[in-house]
């Protein structure tokens, strides 16, 4: 199973406009800074921290427990202006895990309440015998010759950002994620799919957009070894020369 944290700045939304409108490049300074430190935080433990809306920010946190939520809690009060809430879920899904995730966080209260404050509210947990993480590492094949060296920034940017959409409505029809995390490269946690079915959905995208992927895959299980796992994936095809769709790579105990 795999467990998905919910990370919310509480009250964000009227605490920046309070008392007066805050300068936009501080706000974008706060939410780098905070992301940042969350993924140290969470990394500490193995996770691993995918922004949303920064505001709002999803980790995959198989092996951190509640007190480790509650410690990361008091750092981020500790050294930031304001607080964090988490829900945290347990699902065989990724999607599922952070929709129990989710509803958990909002049955405390609203993200906007003023009386909502550094909540934690868990749905489930996973054991460690049932941890298990499956994540694939997605990205462009060879984005520098196709996009990168030859469109404007803007123009490569607006491509990369299409093939994010058509995977994100692709993989959660089969329960899994799909974030951003540089450059070409997405990071989907997907328990539940088989190589086979990832493989068939990049070979759609590339029909249908005409935008070539690859993946490594990685299962292990925490965040932090499943991530690295498919980057080992992911070299393995590039050695190939881009011949293959995905490559499997699964941590041993």
């Amino acid at each position: 199973m795999i467990q998905m944290t919910l990370i919310q700045i509480d009250n964000y939304g009227p605490w920046t406009v309070t008392p007066r409108p805050r300068t936009e490049s501080d706000l974008q300074i706060l939410q780098a800074r905070l992301f940042a430190d969350l993924n140290s935080y969470f990394g500490s433990k193995k996770g691993l921290v995918f922004f949303t809306r920064f505001d709002n920010l999803l980790a995959i946190s198989n092996g951190i427990n509640e007190e480790d939520h509650l410690r990361i809690q008091r750092s981020i009060r500790n050294k930031y202006p304001v607080t964090v809430s988490m829900g945290v879920g347990a699902a065989e899904t990724p999607h599922e895990a952070q929709r129990l995730a989710t509803i958990a966080l909002q049955k405390a209260g609203s993200a906007q309440s003023g009386e909502r404050k550094e909540i934690l509210a868990i749905d489930s947990l996973v054991d460690e015998e049932d941890s298990f993480v499956q994540t694939a590492h997605i990205d462009i094949n060879s984005v520098t010759e196709t996009l990168t060296d030859i469109e404007s920034a803007f123009d490569t940017s607006f491509s990369v950002n299409k093939a994010q959409h058509y995977l994100m409505t692709k993989l959660i029809k089969k329960g899994a994620l799909l974030f951003f995390i540089g450059g070409d490269n997405f990071m989907a946690p997907c328990n539940g799919l088989s190589e086979k079915e990832i493989e068939d959905l990049l070979i759609e995208i590339d029909e249908e957009i005409g935008i070539k992927l690859k993946a490594g895959i990685g299962r292990a299980k925490n965040a932090e070894d499943a991530a690295y796992m498919a980057d080992i994936g992911l070299e393995e095809i590039r050695a190939h020369n881009n011949m293959m769709w995905t490559w499997v790579v699964e941590k041993e105990d």
